[in-house]
């Protein structure tokens, strides 16, 4: 069931499937694919003063993206203005290299230093901040600028190849080792300390004197800079067309004239350098430290969507030029005075969207461009979003109440999540009005996944903020122009009483009908005209200003489910029937999930046998038939038809509940999943922001604290004010404000949780506090807290929170450090690439592990010259290939390929989220298979300190990952701390696989091998015997296996033969001379 509640992930099937299913046939090679299109290829590149240096390039790169990777790269990092000239021919900026003329292998390309405009010196201090902060995580943390941590390179930084195990104990800290129950905060960010680098500037600002005077931008100048250097010496800079000069401006008085000695720099850090010895040495060794060998590009690089982090470290807030000419250049309240400032969102997406598509070629281009414009579009309805919700927007109808007003910012409008002039009255109201958002954004995905020529969907970013839901849109041209009966040529705008369509788009909509599985099917308009329709009636198609032909209000694209739909009348299987269904929801836009869809199909098509039946189910349509929208009519004649769809509607239901709903139900997911609900309610929404922090720590305190007498402690910052009344003013809104949260108790809001399961989930909970949540739902405080942290947008102090406490208040308000969105939105993805790299996972499927790894290496091609280095499915390859390489013993390879796998897990996932977890895993694996077993062991820590962060020790996956820290342990001969994880992961094995378990038998195998290296045979024999009875039951006797473990324990029996003599021999003789050696066998990891 989805209804708008259960967390936002991206659709898979984004690629039309092949003809044919990839299951029963091989797939295919993309026919009008070159590869030596993208084949790239080597040029020069030429500095002043340098030698000219090897460059490896695409022909699909544009010449601006060189100039990037320059600016990264040690050597020429101090320049920004600069174009690239080949053979004297200054080079277009946005031109693509297979586009140039005389460009070839071995061309030299020269880097020639342009004279400075304004925006160019913005550039270039900004480049200048991103420098001098590129080892500070402090932007990382804030959730700025793209950037995210990542601590690959810290877990590891002290263990390089070759070091022995002399620099690190093989023993993992105490809250790593099976069955501890302390379960620490601070290790998650390990990088706190090291990050700081040492100081180059005390200030680098904006001067007052600013800008400058007329007659002196006749002398070329830009832009004034005040510095002060670490010898606390003060500087006033000009920056001007020619370069950067020291001048002779102080505070208070303006003298623009150079001073002596004058030293024009084109570059300014070049002047500083000249300016400031203390610069000069620490920037060096900044630069060092930056591209040392310990630390890799993919962290420095921006992410194409903001990920923010849960937890930070108490920051220092320092001086930024930088970040306040960011503010300052925001026009929050002045949209009117800068009008040609803002871009104009619904004509970028629509045109990306028009760009050739004709070969593989074009299509990249168009991907790039697609996915470009639509993650800027994200992330400028985040920051306005934010700005609404925060109170930095006028409304466009500010006479109404605010529950009801709208915004424009930089052309996008944002609506919040209310039920607006009954909208939803009778789809259950607020319920409704905040679930409708999501699935809007749901449909408008899935249409754009089908990406239907001529059929344009308008952009949809959905953000919770501070308790809002806020729904940020694209602007049709002329909608606002004009009412909606006039715009809708398509559709119903009443709910299905009044229907119109159109030729043109019954046209355009007769392919995603049948990608998303919708029927197509007549419905009576009010005067009882049959019309056509091949989606939801509640779809509007709007014919906007600049002739396309838009499709809007998505929300019924998926088909209801009947188990939380009640209908008078209709009765589901009885197998639902016995299960309580239909259950009342408390909205009534409950629709499947597309996943579920396309599961189903598959299920009917199995259950198919003749060839007539299999046809008829591969086309196999489900209507939306709209039996939760009372206004809608059918013809007669289409009564036979609407029968059958709700015979299928009621099959989907059964088979939701028979097939792919587990038969257990998560106490864990329902207890955060309700905590995430009720939210809004409780804190902070309705809270001011003077008391934000100490509303949500309280809130906080109610959830996690065993403190039974939680209270709202605010810590107001001392303001005195001459003026009483005003004073009385002031205390009387913070008190009002803080008012509703202060009365809530932790009794309140468990009780209110317990009645939010069983209104929404019809679920009763089995506990009516945390202790009893912990007790019978074996949670963990800490993960709860990180799980509420994570989907509330609540960033918390980086601090040990010591939850047992009952006599002390388990947060503050300085514990709170920020509040994020939660964003949620359509991520295009790259269909030839998707392509790609489906047929290699098939080739692999199919034993060609060269042929796969070839078109997965093209996948990855295109995957990078798409998104960027940093992505999901970039990170998807990397982790194929390196598997690839590791079975076909390239270690070397698979360890590189895992490594940059880890680095864009951490940056664009999070750094504990499970992906990230199974990277390390990986990583660990191919470190040991190289010889580096002390990297190995770190890396495998890593992952189990995030396990139990994330999840807790109780987990299936838990016992593979200690089996793997028990065999790299064992190969390093520490056996008795091998045999703590071995021990834990067989206990673990056999809870969750069951006693005659295989992987128990092979867990039985691990320990004994173990015991048998430290010479306590009678024991390796004990676990030997449990392997062999397993598999003696499982597969028989004469298996391989069975003769396998059979002949083991024999080897077994004999070497404790050889030590009962030798100890006989010992004790009667009293000598240990001659003593023969035990043959121990080895043990692999795989």
């Amino acid at each position: 069931m989805s209804s708008g509640h259960v967390p936002d992930t991206p659709a898979d099937n984004l690629t039309e499937q092949v003809e044919g299913d990839s299951k029963k046939q091989e797939l295919p090679a993309v026919p009008d694919m070159d590869v030596s299109e993208d084949t790239g290829f080597t040029v020069k590149i030429q500095a002043p003063g340098t030698e000219p240096t090897d460059f490896q390039v695409s022909p699909l790169a544009m010449v601006q993206e060189i100039k990037q990777v320059l600016m990264d790269r040690e050597e020429t990092c101090r320049r920004t203005c600069f174009s690239l000239q080949l053979n004297g021919i200054t080079l277009d900026n946005f031109a693509h290299l297979r586009s140039i003329p005389g460009l070839q292998e071995g061309s030299i390309l020269r880097v020639v230093e342009e004279p400075y405009n304004f925006r160019e010196v913005r550039i270039h201090l900004r480049h200048i901040r991103d420098l001098l902060k590129s080892l500070d995580l402090t932007d990382g943390y804030n959730g700025v600028e793209g950037s995210s941590p990542s601590f690959l390179s810290c877990v590891t930084e002290e263990c390089q190849e070759g070091d022995g195990l002399k620099q690190m104990s093989c023993s993992p800290p105490d809250h790593i080792l099976p069955g501890s129950k302390e379960r620490l905060l601070v290790p998650l960010l390990p990088h706190t300390n090291s990050g700081k680098s040492s100081g180059c500037l005390k200030v680098l600002t904006m001067s007052s004197w600013n800008p400058p005077p007329g007659n002196r931008k006749m002398h070329g100048d830009l832009m004034y800079l005040n510095v002060v250097t670490m010898e606390d010496r003060q500087f006033s800079i000009t920056a001007s067309s020619r370069g950067f000069y020291v001048n002779q401006s102080t505070t208070y008085s303006f003298n623009p004239k150079p001073a002596n000695p004058s030293v024009l720099s084109h570059a300014l850090l070049d002047l500083l350098s000249h300016i400031s010895p203390v610069f000069k040495k620490n920037f060096s060794a900044l630069l060092k430290r930056r591209y040392a060998r310990s630390t890799h590009p993919f962290e420095r690089i921006a992410t194409p969507f903001q990920v923010f982090s849960w937890t930070a470290p108490a920051l220092d807030h320092t001086m930024d030029c930088v970040r306040a000419e960011d503010v300052s250049s925001f026009c929050l309240g002045y949209e009117e005075h800068v009008p040609a400032l803002a871009r104009d969102w619904n004509e970028e997406l629509q045109t990306t969207r028009e760009l050739p598509r004709k070969t593989v070629t074009d299509r990249l281009m168009r991907d790039r461009a697609v996915f470009k414009a639509n993650s800027d579009f994200v992330s400028t309805a985040t920051r306005g979003a934010m700005a609404v919700v925060d109170g930095n927007v006028m409304p466009i109808n500010p006479s109404e109440e605010p529950r009801q007003q709208m915004f424009i910012w930089s052309n996008i409008v944002f609506s919040l999540g209310f039920d607006v002039r009954d909208q939803y009255r009778d789809l259950g109201g607020e319920a409704a009005a905040h679930a409708a958002p999501v699935l809007d954004l749901n449909g408008v995905r899935a249409y754009w996944a089908v990406d239907q020529e001529g059929l344009f969907l308008i952009g949809t970013v959905v953000i919770d903020y501070r308790g809002y839901r806020v729904t940020a849109q694209t602007i049709v041209p002329g909608i606002l122009e004009r009412d909606q009966e006039q715009s809708v040529v398509y559709g119903s705008i009443d709910f299905g009483k009044t229907v119109v369509s159109d030729d043109r788009y019954l046209e355009l909509l007769d392919k995603p009908s049948k990608k998303l599985r919708v029927q197509r099917h007549l419905v009576l308009n009010k005067d009882d005209t049959a019309v056509e329709l091949r989606s939801s009636v509640e779809h509007k198609g709007i014919v906007g200003n600049d002739g396309r032909r838009y499709i809007l209000d998505l929300l019924f694209t998926f088909p209801p489910d009947l188990n939380f739909l009640p209908v008078e009348g209709e009765d589901l299987n009885p197998v639902c029937q016995q299960l309580g269904f239909p259950k009342l929801h408390p909205h009534r836009l409950v629709c499947l999930r597309q996943e579920l869809i396309d599961a189903f199909v598959e299920h009917s098509f199995l259950d198919q046998h003749t060839i007539l039946e299999i046809c008829v189910c591969l086309n196999m349509n489900i209507t939306n038939i709209f039996i939760h929208l009372t206004g809608v009519r059918f013809p007669k004649e289409s009564t036979e038809d609407i029968q059958k769809q709700k015979q299928q509607l009621k099959d989907a239901a059964v088979f939701l509940i028979s097939n792919q709903i587990a038969a257990f139900v998560s106490c864990f997911f329902i207890i955060i999943e309700l905590i995430t609900q009720i939210i809004p309610d409780v804190c902070p929404c309705a809270v001011e922001p003077s008391a934000l922090s100490a509303s949500v720590s309280h809130f906080l305190n109610c959830v996690l604290s065993s403190f039974a007498e939680a209270r709202v402690i605010q810590q107001n910052d001392k303001l005195a004010s001459r003026r009483r009344s005003r004073r009385r003013r002031s205390r009387a809104s913070v008190g009002s404000a803080v008012t509703s949260c202060s009365n809530l108790t932790p009794t309140d809001l468990w009780g209110a949780i317990k009645a939010e399961a069983q209104e929404y989930y019809h679920y009763s909970l089995p506990c009516g506090s945390v202790e009893e949540a912990v007790d019978k739902c074996r949670l963990q405080r800490i993960t709860l807290l990180r799980e509420i942290a994570i989907k509330t947008g609540i960033q918390i102090l980086l601090r040990e929170y010591h939850f047992d406490s009952e006599h002390k208040t388990l947060f503050t308000e300085e514990d709170i450090l920020n509040i994020f969105p939660i964003v949620k939105h359509i991520s295009p993805r790259s269909s030839d690439a998707l392509y790609l790299l489906r047929c290699g996972q098939s080739r692999v499927q199919q034993g060609c592990l060269k042929e796969g790894c070839e078109l997965i290496s093209q996948a990855l091609g295109l995957f990078t010259n798409v998104y960027g280095a940093l992505h999901q499915d970039v990170c998807i390859c990397l982790r194929l290939l390196g598997r690839i390489h590791y079975i076909l013993g390239d270690y070397a390879e698979a360890l590189s390929h895992q490594q940059r796998a880890v680095l864009i897990s951490e940056r664009v996932l999070g750094i504990e989220h499970p992906n990230t977890i199974q990277e390390y895993k990986h990583l660990g694996l191919y470190c040991f298979a190289v010889g580096q077993p002390v990297t190995a062991l770190r890396l495998l820590y890593r992952a189990r300190y995030l396990m139990l962060l994330v999840c807790g020790e109780d987990h299936p996956e838990m016992a593979l990952l200690d089996s793997k820290i028990g065999l790299v342990l064992h190969s390093v001969m520490a056996c008795d701390l091998s045999l703590k994880f071995l021990e834990n992961a067989l206990v673990l094995t056999s809870k969750y696989q069951g006693p005659s378990s295989l992987k128990l038998a092979q867990s039985h195998h691990l320990l004994a091998k173990v015991h048998e290296s430290k010479g306590d045979f009678r024991a390796a024999l004990t676990h030997e015997k449990e392997r062999y009875g397993i598999y003696r039951k499982q597969v028989g006797e004469a298996h391989e296996k069975t003769q396998e473990s059979s002949e083991y324990l024999k080897h077994l029996t004999h070497q404790a033969v050889i030590l009962q003599k030798t100890m006989n021999w010992i004790y009667k003789t009293g000598s240990d001379t001659n003593i023969p050696p035990f043959n121990v066998s080895a043990v692999h990891v795989s």
